[in-house]
């Protein structure tokens, strides 16, 4: 077998098919690089968590200094390449793509208090409605549902930001480690908890309110819609202390969950229920 044929034939299903990243074609972020950022800043959110680095009172302002320049020069750089094309498209010059790329970087630097705010309180929710949940520090560590939901959080800045491409590697990263899939664009109240996690699916236009607590294989999704639908809301709205149950599917965009209420297990929902409801398989 010629190996230098086959080769051959790769480089020209590269040419005829496309969808390779070169430096001077569309540039998109890299991967690895857009994941290893996510991990910087999951550290700046829990600092000692992840890393093996050992640090005080005193070197605690030094590492962190040098943890929030790492991620606004890999941020900005991914991003920048994110919305090349943009400024392709507008006649940007380089120089000026590169301001353009580093302001959602600043500001998600700025808002890191904000959102260890909301990661907390989602902590302590998972810690006050989990029994086996021992303490904070053991849900920061071994959670998935946890983990999901904060990088659900940077992600969706991001995506509120404006930037392409990069918050989708984020959430699509972090479905593949723990079986929950929250789309960036879904819009997600304070002390949200996800118990066991796996097969959760939340739709791009979902809005769910506080104190909302959801299990294992729950779909939070759209009716059977067209393309050309894609910018109208798909997906459901799920009010304030909502409990949804194991394998429950809540469907369309129309669709609301009345606050208080109690979703069955495998139950399928499809049109609105008033508050304080509670939906069961009769």
């Amino acid at each position: 077998m010629n190996v230098d044929a086959l080769i051959t034939n790769i480089l020209e299903s590269y040419k005829d098919e496309g969808c390779i990243n070169l430096e001077d074609a569309h540039n998109f972020p890299n991967r690895q690089n857009v994941i290893d950022v996510l991990q910087e800043i999951l550290t700046l959110l829990f600092p000692g968590f992840r890393t093996m680095e050992q640090f005080d009172q005193d070197n605690l302002p030094y590492i962190t200094g040098m943890r929030v320049n790492r991620i606004i020069a890999g941020l900005t750089k991914e991003i920048q390449k994110s919305i090349l094309y943009i400024c392709n498209i507008k006649g940007i010059g380089k120089t000026a793509c590169a301001k353009l790329a580093e302001t959602p970087s600043l500001s998600l630097i700025e808002a890191i208090p904000e959102i260890r705010r909301k990661v907390i309180l989602d902590v302590r929710a998972a810690l006050r409605e989990d029994p086996a949940a021992n303490n904070m520090e053991e849900i920061i560590l071994s959670y998935p549902g946890a983990e999901a939901v904060a990088v659900y959080r940077i992600a969706h800045f991001l995506h509120t930001s404006g930037v392409p491409v990069i918050p989708r590697i984020m959430s699509e990263y972090i479905h593949g480690r723990t079986g929950i899939d929250i789309h960036p664009g879904a819009t997600i109240g304070e002390s949200f908890f996800i118990d066991h996690g796996t097969g959760v699916v939340i739709g791009e236009t979902t809005i769910i309110g506080n104190n909302v607590k959801i299990y294992q294989g729950v779909t939070l999704g759209a009716l059977s819609v067209k393309k050309s639908e894609q910018s109208v809301k798909r997906h459901p709205t799920i009010e304030d202390n909502v409990t949804i149950y194991a394998g429950a599917t809540i469907l369309g965009g129309k669709t609301v969950i009345g606050a208080g209420s109690i979703i069955g297990g495998n139950t399928w929902v499809t049109k609105s229920v008033p508050r304080g409801s509670v939906i069961t398989i009769s």
